[in-house]
C-alpha cells in the first residue's frame, strides 16, 4: 500500500470520529434541552397546582359568598332585609320574641314540650311571636344545616304564617329532628321530605323550588346575622324576651322548658 492511500484513508477515519463526535455531542444537548423544558414544564405544573389549590383554599364558601348577594325577602316579613317576622293578631299587645337555632337540640325539645302552648297563645291574641333565627351550631362543626334550614323556613314563610309555623313545628319534632352531631339539615331532600308533613307545603313546587335554588339563603345569613347582633343580651337558644327582658325560669337563666313555667313567667310579663 503507498503512503498516500495510507494518508488518506487515517484522513478520512478523522473526519468519521470527527462526524461522529459532532452527532453525539449534538444528541447530548439535545437531551439536555428536553430535560430541562421537562423540569421547567414539571415545576410550572407543581406551582400552577399550588397556585390552584390556594385559590380554592381562600374562595369564599357558598354561604360566606351569599352574605354579599342581594336579599330575597320572604312574604309576610318586615324590616331590614325582611329579618322582622312578627306573627299573630293585630290586637295582642305585646310581642314574645324566640330565639332558636334549628339544629339546637334544647329548642327542638322546647317546641315538643312547649310548642302547643305557644301556638294555641299566638290564635288567643295573648301575644304576638317575634322569631329570631340564629345559625351558631353550624360554626361549632363547619355544618351548613342550621342555615340551610332557615333559608327552607323563609321559603315556607314566602308562603304563609301558618306553613312556617308548621313547618317549624315539624322541623323540630321528635320525629324529624336529628342528633346536634347529625348535620342532616344540610340536605335539601331531607328538608322536602319533613315539608310533606305540613299540608301547605306538600308538593308545593315553589316551595321545592325554592328549597333548592337556595332563594332565601342570603335572607338566612341576614337573619342570622340579626341574631349575632342582637341587643337583648341572648346568647344562645332557645332564648325568651319580652319588652327588652329576657325571661328565664329563674335567677340562672334556665330557659322556659316546661308547660308550668312558660305560663308562669309569660303571664307575669305580660301584666307588667
Amino acid at each position: 500500500m503507498s503512503k498516500r492511500n495510507s494518508q488518506s484513508a487515517k484522513t478520512a477515519a478523522r473526519e468519521r470520529l470527527r462526524i461522529e463526535r459532532e452527532r453525539e455531542a449534538k444528541r447530548a444537548k439535545t437531551k439536555r434541552q428536553v430535560i430541562v423544558a421537562c423540569s421547567i414544564v414539571g415545576v410550572l405544573a407543581i406551582a400552577g397546582g399550588i397556585g390552584y389549590a390556594v385559590v380554592q383554599a381562600n374562595k369564599p364558601t357558598h354561604w360566606e359568598a351569599v352574605k354579599d348577594e342581594k336579599v330575597v325577602t320572604p312574604a309576610n316579613t318586615t324590616g331590614t332585609d325582611g329579618t322582622t317576622v312578627v306573627i299573630g293578631k293585630d290586637s295582642a299587645k305585646k310581642t314574645l320574641k324566640i330565639y332558636e337555632d334549628p339544629r339546637c337540640p334544647v329548642c327542638a325539645q322546647f317546641e315538643q314540650t312547649v310548642g302547643p302552648t305557644v301556638k294555641k297563645d299566638i290564635d288567643d291574641g295573648k301575644y304576638k311571636m317575634q322569631f329570631v333565627g340564629a345559625t351558631f351550631i353550624d360554626n361549632k362543626d363547619n355544618g351548613e344545616g342550621s342555615k340551610n334550614a332557615l333559608s327552607a323556613m323563609g321559603a315556607a314563610l314566602n308562603v304563609s304564617d301558618q306553613a312556617f309555623l308548621d313547618y317549624k313545628a315539624a322541623l323540630y319534632s321528635a320525629k324529624y329532628h336529628p342528633e346536634e352531631t347529625t348535620d342532616k339539615f344540610k340536605d335539601d331532600s331531607y328538608l322536602i321530605k319533613v315539608a310533606d308533613a305540613v299540608p301547605e307545603l306538600k308538593g308545593n313546587k315553589k316551595f321545592q323550588d325554592a328549597v333548592e335554588k337556595g332563594t332565601y339563603d342570603a335572607w338566612a345569613m341576614a337573619m342570622s346575622k340579626t341574631f349575632d347582633d342582637n341587643k337583648d343580651g341572648v346568647k344562645g337558644t332557645p332564648g325568651f324576651v319580652m319588652d327588652g327582658k329576657q325571661l328565664t325560669a329563674d335567677s340562672q337563666g334556665t330557659p322556659l322548658m316546661t308547660v308550668a313555667d312558660f305560663n308562669r313567667v309569660v303571664g307575669e310579663a305580660l301584666k307588667k
